[in-house]
């Protein structure tokens, strides 16, 4: 997406800022880590926030009922009413990787009644779904504008 080498891919810790350009549209990425002693400090990012893109580890099973309510609490904040959610189920080169629609079940996504949201298989190895997840966004940012 930002045209980065991608041999060397960790998740981030902390936070990272990006331009990103994307169907015409340029966006400004606030990148920021899932890590527990992270969490408390997201809340200073969600002013204006026009999409939300929650990227899961689709190969750790274990981690999904956390992950699961993470998201809902992140859903609940007042600041990301009704902003589009882009869940990019990441790590589909693995064969360990959950499906698409065992993750949107794991995480509840069927309750989500107040947002678009759209949960696009991905690996950021390989760049698959990457452009397709991307382009949901654009439409949807262009959607919630007009």
């Amino acid at each position: 997406m930002a045209a980065e080498d991608i041999s060397h891919i960790t998740p981030t810790q902390g936070f990272n800022i990006k331009s990103v350009q994307s169907s015409g549209f340029k966006l400004n990425v606030w990148d920021i880590g899932g890590q527990r002693k992270i969490r408390p400090y997201w809340r200073n990012y969600f002013e204006n926030t026009d999409v939300l893109i929650y990227v899961i580890d689709s190969s750790d099973k274990k981690r999904f009922d956390e992950t699961s309510l993470e998201l809902a609490e992140l859903l609940e904040e007042e600041k990301l009413a009704a902003v589009p959610l882009l869940i990019f189920a990441n790590k589909q080169d693995l064969m360990t990787a959950s499906p698409v629609c065992e993750l949107a079940e794991s995480l509840n996504l069927h309750t989500i009644r107040d947002r678009m949201w759209q949960v696009q298989a991905c690996s950021a190895v390989t760049a698959e779904g990457l452009q397709d997840g991307m382009n949901w966004v654009c439409r949807n940012i262009k959607f919630r504008k007009n």
